[in-house]
């Protein structure tokens, strides 16, 4: 495993927020006042990461990109040459599946996108994605066998070597730019599409946003999202690292 992936979770929320409350404890008897700064910042932390109510802010603030419009659907492939679809993972060795892996529910919820569309507008799809646990299956290939398997849209190009958005942005382009094709059409949740957009466009692409998944919406949860809900902790986790992304990525790519 990357030192840096380790170093990721541990500097993140919530790893952070146990960090301060492991930093409380040992230092309760040497530095009580600032032991007690590390305890309120790790509980409150803790306790905002676990709260829907954060999730629709921190959503709305990171979800620019609008929805594309159904009555534009059918009209994209005089815009566009070809759908893209982003990774979201895999689960391993799922026992339903014969043991097989199989697709994240985020990178199902894509694929149906993805499908849709491609089935109104008749362009191709190229599913992006790579060896996420360093042995394969890719997540590209197993977004084809899914989109052909379930939703009956067949994958014309795989690229399935990237590690992140900003590598899916530059080997697609790389696959893309031989075949001649500058405009794609970027299917990814609407929290990760900035991100998303601004490393294709640096690949030198040309990008419809196609986002999916809002977040930044009124869920109706009781006391409009302020009860602790398990939920929140990963979806909040995945905003703070995309504000993270959205951060750095201009910094180390230029």
């Amino acid at each position: 495993m990357p030192l840096r992936f380790i170093f990721k979770q541990l500097l993140l929320p919530p790893g952070l927020f146990l960090l301060l409350l492991l930093f409380a404890f040992w230092l309760k008897n040497r530095k009580p006042r600032l032991a007690a700064g590390c305890f309120v910042a790790g509980f409150l932390g803790l306790w905002l990461m676990c709260l829907p109510a954060t999730t629709e802010w921190a959503a709305r603030s990171l979800e620019r990109e609008p929805p594309l419009a159904q009555s534009e659907w059918s009209g994209l492939a005089a815009r566009a040459d070809v759908i893209v679809v982003l990774g979201a993972g895999r689960e391993r060795h799922d026992p339903a599946w014969g043991g097989t892996d199989q697709p994240t529910g985020v990178a199902l919820e894509r694929m149906r996108y993805a499908a849709r569309l491609a089935k109104a507008s008749g362009l191709p799809v190229l599913t992006s994605g790579g060896l996420q646990y360093g042995s394969p299956p890719s997540e590209a290939a197993i977004m084809a066998a899914s989109l052909k398997d379930d939703f009956g849209v067949t994958v014309k190009w795989q690229e399935g070597q990237s590690r992140t958005t900003w590598e899916n942005a530059q080997m697609s382009a790389e696959l893309l730019q031989r075949e001649g094709i500058h405009r794609v059409v970027l299917v990814t949740q609407a929290w990760h599409m900035p991100r998303a957009r601004w490393s294709f466009e640096h690949a030198g692409l040309q990008v419809i946003a196609a986002p999916v998944g809002f977040l930044g919406v009124d869920g109706g949860q009781p006391l409009n999202g302020w009860l602790p809900e398990s939920p929140a902790v990963w979806r909040n986790g995945q905003l703070l690292n995309e504000v993270a992304g959205q951060l750095v990525y201009p910094l180390i790519y230029r």
